[in-house]
C-alpha cells in the first residue's frame, strides 16, 4: 500500500463559469471507478495469450457463479481487516528509532536481512492473543466479515505450513495456529473469514519481487529493470515464477485446504506480469470456485478479473462507482501497529464512512492493526465500541441497503431500500427542518429509527420533488442521526442536487461532478486527495447540475490543490459578470480555499460550470470542491 505522489505543473489562466439555464435532458456524469493506477499491469503480448486463454476457459466459466458467490459480501457490508505480523512487536521503531511510513513495512523500511528479520519471530510470543475476542470484537461493532493478513509482505506465514518453515510454529516460541483459531471462531460466531496473502512480494524468498537489498531482486524500491521489470528482462520471469510455484500457489491452496475461506484477499498486483496473476487466480478457481477474490490480484489497465473493485486506502470520500467496490481505511494512518501513530480518527469519522460508501452501493473494510502480544490498541476498541453502539441502534439503515439514486443532499446521505429512505444527517438543522429534495415519490411516513415507537414526524410538500420535515430540535445521534421515511413504490429521483440556503456549506465535491471530455483523472479519496484533474483542453470541464428552493446569495469558494506559485490571473464568469482573480500559492498538498466573491442565485434550476479559458499551457489546478455558502441574516 503505497502512497501517491502528487506532481504539479504550471497553472494557466483558466474560466470558472457559473451558468444559470435549464438542465439539458440527460446527463453525461462520468461513473468509472479509478482505482490505483500504479497498480496496472501493462498488458505485453505474453499476458494477451493468457488473457485470451482465461477468456476462452476457466475465467469464463468461473464468472457463471461469481454473483452466487458474491451474495453474502454484498449483504455483509461492512468488515475488519487485521495487519498482525511479527513486525507488530517492534511497532513501527527499529534499534530505538521511529521508522517512518507503515509498521509493516519494517524489514523492507530498514532492509533487514532475513537473518535478522529471523531474530524478531524467535521472539514473537503474544500471550495476549485470543481468536475469540478478536472475532467479537468485530462482531460487535457490526462488522460481519473478518480478513487477517496470513502472510504479509515480509514472506512470514501466520499459520503452520507446510510448505515453507518461515512461519509461526517454526520460527517463534508461540506453538500455535492462530489462523486455525481464528478461522474456529468466526465460524462459531456467524462472521465470514478470509485471508490477506502477498502473492507478489515475499521479502525473505530468494526468488520472489521485491527484495533487492539481499537478493538484488526486481520489483523493489531500487526498481531494478525498472517498473515493469517483467517485460525489460524477460529473462528474470522463471525466477520469479519458481517462487510462485514452489511457495505462493502450494500456500494459497494450503490456506483453503485447512480453513476454508470464504474469501481471498491480494495486493500489490503489478510486481508480478499478469500472466503469473491469472495462474494465480487459476489455482484458487479449481481449488475451490465458490471463494470471493479481490480485485487486486489479476487486472490491467482496462480489465479486472477479481469478484469486486478495491478503491482506495484510507479514504475519506468515495467516487461513484459501477458494480461491487470496497475501500479499506485504517484506524489511523498504518495499517500495521505503530505506538509512534496516534492520529486515530474518531468513531463519527468511521460513522459517517460507512454511511457515505452504503450510499454508494460499496463496503467498508475497517483495519485494526493489534500489538505484538496480541492486544488490541485502547484507542481503537474505543472507536469499535462507538460504532458497534451507533450500528445496533441503526443497522436497519446500512445492511441490505443499496446505492441511491437520489441526489446529494447538503446535510450528509442517504441509503435506500424498497419502498424506504434512510436519511444519514451528519450537520442537523438548528431550526429544527429538514429539507429532502430530488425525491418525486409520495412519502407515507417519516420518523427517527433510533425512536423505538417510531413516532411520526410532520411532513410537508415543499415543491414537486422537495419536502420538508418537522426533526427534533436536537439531533439524536451527533455522529449520524438516522431518519427513515417511508414511500409509496420505487424510489423515482430529481436528478438536480439542491442548494440549500440554510446555515452550512453546500459541498460541489470534484468526485459528484458531471465529466465532459476525456481528460480528466482522479485523486484516490484519501483526505485532500479527492480531487479532479487533468484538464487538458477547453472541452474537459465539469458541471453539477442544481436547484435553488429560495432566492438568495452565497459565498463562492474554490477549495483545491495548487499547482504552481502564486501570481497568474485567471477570469472567472459568474452568470455574466466576470472577475479577474490572482489564485493563492501554496505548499505541496496542502489545500488552498480561494474565495470568489458573492452570487444571488434565484429560485429556479441551473448549472454550475468549471472549465478553462485557455487552449495552452499545461495542469489548471487540482479541485477538491467548489463550495457555496449562505449568506444567512
Amino acid at each position: 500500500m503505497n502512497r501517491l505522489k502528487v506532481s504539479y505543473p504550471a497553472m494557466l489562466p483558466v474560466l470558472l463559469a457559473i451558468m444559470l439555464m435549464t438542465i439539458p435532458d440527460g446527463g453525461s456524469a462520468q461513473v468509472q471507478g479509478d482505482e490505483d493506477q500504479n497498480m496496472f499491469n501493462q498488458a505485453q503480448q505474453r499476458d494477451h495469450q493468457a488473457v485470451e486463454k482465461a477468456k476462452r476457459s476457466w475465467w469464463t466459466n468461473a464468472q457463471k457463479t461469481q454473483s452466487d458467490r458474491l451474495v453474502w459480501w454484498r449483504e455483509a457490508k461492512y468488515g475488519m481487516f487485521i495487519h498482525w505480523g511479527i513486525y507488530s512487536d517492534p511497532a513501527g521503531e527499529w534499534k530505538g528509532k521511529k521508522v517512518e511510513g507503515y509498521a509493516e513495512h519494517l524489514m523492507r523500511k530498514e532492509q533487514l536481512s532475513k537473518s535478522a528479520y529471523s531474530n524478531l519471530a524467535r521472539e514473537f510470543n503474544p500471550k495476549l492473543f485470543n481468536a475469540e475476542q478478536w472475532i467479537l470484537a468485530a462482531k460487535n461493532a457490526g462488522m460481519r466479515y473478518f480478513i487477517v493478513t496470513a502472510k504479509h509482505h515480509d514472506g512470514f506465514a501466520l499459520w503452520n505450513s507446510k510448505v515453507s518453515d518461515f512461519d509461526v510454529f517454526d520460527q517463534t516460541p508461540f506453538k500455535r495456529d492462530p489462523m486455525e483459531e481464528l478461522a474456529a471462531a468466526a465460524k462459531k460466531h456467524g462472521i465470514r473469514f478470509g485471508f490477506y496473502y502477498s502473492h507478489a512480494f515475499d521479502w525473505e524468498h530468494p526468488d520472489a519481487p521485491g527484495n533487492d537489498w539481499e537478493y538484488s531482486n526486481p520489483g523493489g524500491d531500487k526498481l531494478l529493470g525498472g517498473t515493469n521489470w517483467f517485460d525489460a528482462k524477460p529473462e528474470w520471469l522463471p525466477k520469479a515464477a519458481k517462487y510462485v510455484d514452489e511457495k505462493a500457489i502450494p500456500q494459497i491452496k494450503e490456506l483453503i485446504a485447512n480453513y476454508q475461506p470464504d474469501i481471498l484477499w491480494f495486493d500489490t498486483p503489478h510486481k508480478l506480469p499478469l500472466s503469473e496473476n491469472l495462474r494465480i487466480l487459476k489455482a484458487i478457481r479449481e481449488a475451490d470456485p465458490n471463494i470471493v477474490v479481490n480485485g487486486r490480484l489479476a487486472r490491467s489497465a482496462s480489465f479486472n478479473f477479481g469478484d469486486y473493485i478495491n478503491t482506495g486506502d484510507r479514504p475519506a470520500e468515495f467516487r461513484s462507482v459501477d458494480g461491487d467496490w470496497e475501500a479499506i481505511p485504517t484506524t489511523n494512518e498504518s495499517y500495521g501497529y505503530s505506538r509512534h501513530d496516534i492520529s486515530h480518527k474518531s468513531a463519527r469519522f468511521f460513522i459517517q464512512l460507512l454511511a457515505k460508501a452504503s450510499a454508494k452501493g460499496g463496503n467498508l473494510l475497517m483495519n485494526i492493526g493489534p500489538k505484538g502480544d496480541g492486544s488490541f490498541d485502547s484507542r481503537d476498541t474505543q472507536i469499535l465500541d462507538s460504532i458497534g453502539s451507533w450500528i445496533h441502534k441503526n443497522e436497519e439503515s446500512i445492511y441490505g441497503t443499496r446505492k441511491t439514486r437520489i441526489p446529494v443532499q447538503s446535510w450528509g446521505v442517504i441509503t435506500e431500500k424498497p419502498g424506504k429512505l434512510y436519511l444519514h444527517v451528519f450537520n442537523w438543522p438548528r431550526d429544527g427542518i429538514l429539507e429532502l429534495g430530488g425525491l418525486k415519490n409520495k412519502i407515507l411516513k417519516a420518523y427517527v429509527l433510533a425512536d423505538p415507537k417510531k413516532s411520526a414526524l410532520e411532513v410537508r410538500q415543499a415543491g414537486n420533488a422537495d419536502f420538508t420535515i418537522k426533526v427534533p430540535q436536537k439531533s439524536p445521534d451527533e455522529s449520524d442521526a438516522v431518519i427513515v421515511v417511508d414511500i409509496s413504490g420505487e424510489v423515482v429521483p430529481d436528478v438536480e442536487r439542491r442548494i440549500s440556503s440554510k446555515e452550512g456549506i453546500n459541498r460541489l465535491l470534484a468526485f459528484d461532478a458531471n465529466i465532459h471530455g476525456t481528460g480528466f483523472s482522479f485523486g484516490d479519496g484519501k483526505a485532500n486527495r479527492y480531487f479532479a484533474e487533468g484538464w487538458k483542453s477547453v472541452n474537459d470541464y465539469l458541471t453539477w447540475d442544481l436547484k435553488a428552493l429560495q432566492r438568495s446569495k452565497y459565498r463562492l469558494l474554490v477549495r483545491y490543490l495548487p499547482v504552481t506559485e502564486a501570481g497568474m490571473a485567471y477570469d472567472i464568469n459568474i452568470n455574466g459578470s466576470q472577475f479577474k482573480m490572482t489564485p493563492k500559492g501554496g505548499t505541496k498538498d496542502i489545500p488552498v480555499l480561494h474565495e470568489l466573491g458573492v452570487i444571488d442565485l434565484p429560485n429556479s434550476s441551473f448549472q454550475l460550470s468549471l472549465r478553462r479559458l485557455h487552449t495552452e499551457g499545461s495542469e489548471l489546478f487540482k479541485l477538491l470542491e467548489i463550495q457555496l455558502m449562505p449568506l444567512v441574516k
